[in-house]
């Protein structure tokens, strides 16, 4: 049976939320099918105060074993340096997080703020809030470049803002049955299973983006239009499986009529939420888009863009849905 302990830093709590509606396995299953004896989790864990704390000293000291270390959130290292704008068991949230580490054989980072900072530690970052092992892109984070885990692996970084919860259980699976080998890794730590692809990949729009057709309004679902154009959706530079795996089994942002905003990669959000570039393609003389899909380069993107929108076919110019 693999144990497991999960803490929560400088977060909301929506990766646990997520996790909770997890289907494929479901998190009853993880204990049920697979055998992961959860040891303590914020919203799981029964005991309290000095019983709880009894199972975290344990856990740091090596006295009871650690098979999985799960944190949500960011390590916050203000003020100072000092950690103590996060107590947690009468300590540092940060001292935790480095024992607990140090003994697990695996340590999961989930959702963005944990693998990369996230939001809390935009600029000017005043609680000093870093990733476990990145500060955005830049590798380091909280553990270092270097650290490693007792079985000889970085941190494995699940981001997303939240997280899709069956992309952690059945992590967690894979950990859990001895299968580790098996997880391969992207340079960003992501596993690679469900970070290769583009959230572009099972995009319902994916025919009007290329002919380059926009949508000028929210609210069009599927029936006419690419919001890359306009929007800012990031659908075609950010790596998830948002359109292959769906959520709740049936949907995503863009099927839903609203741009990917780019969660599980390390720069977000994008331009620190400067007014004027939410939800708005950020363009050079209000033409060409600033970022283009990844792969590709502007000068040739734009010379395939126009001869995309010549050869468009009337049906992707209309509205398929009027009745």
């Amino acid at each position: 049976m693999a144990t497991l302990l999960w803490l929560q830093g400088g977060a909301c709590s929506g990766n646990t939320m997520s996790f909770l509606n997890a289907e494929e396995p479901s998190a009853c299953d993880l204990v049920t099918d697979f055998g992961i004896d959860i040891l303590w989790h914020p919203s799981l864990g029964m005991e309290l105060g000095e019983q709880a704390q009894e199972i975290f000293y344990a856990c740091a000291k090596g006295e009871r074993p650690l098979d999985i270390f799960v944190f949500e959130g960011t390590v916050i290292m203000g003020p100072n340096g000092s950690g103590r704008m996060d107590m947690f068991a009468d300590r540092p949230m940060k001292d935790w997080v480095i024992e607990l580490a140090n003994q697990a054989s695996i340590v999961v980072a989930l959702g963005d703020c944990a693998c990369w900072g996230g939001i809390p530690a935009m600029a000017p970052n005043p609680s000093e809030s870093v990733g476990m092992q990145y500060l955005k892109r830049n590798r380091g984070g909280f553990l270092g470049p270097d650290w490693v885990s007792k079985a000889g692996l970085p941190v494995i970084n699940i981001p997303g803002c939240p997280t899709h919860p069956d992309w952690v259980t059945q992590i967690l699976v894979a950990v859990a049955s001895g299968r580790t080998a098996d997880i391969s890794l992207d340079d960003l730590q992501r596993p690679a299973t469900f970070f290769k692809s583009f959230t572009q990949t099972g995009c319902t729009r994916v025919q009007f983006f290329e002919y380059k057709q926009s949508t000028m309004e929210f609210g069009q679902g599927t029936r006419t239009g690419c919001l890359f154009y306009e929007f800012g959706c990031r659908g075609p530079m950010t790596h998830s499986p948002c359109n292959r795996i769906l959520w709740n089994r049936q949907s995503s942002k863009t099927r839903a009529g609203m741009p990917c905003t780019g969660c599980t990669e390390p720069e977000f959000p994008f331009f620190d939420l400067a007014p004027g570039t939410v939800f708005k393609t950020q363009k050079i003389s209000g033409a060409i888009p600033k970022e283009v899909p990844t792969g590709t380069d502007p000068i040739s993107y734009m010379a395939l863009a126009a001869a995309a929108r010549v050869a468009a076919p009337k049906w992707s110019k209309e509205d398929m849905f009027v009745v």
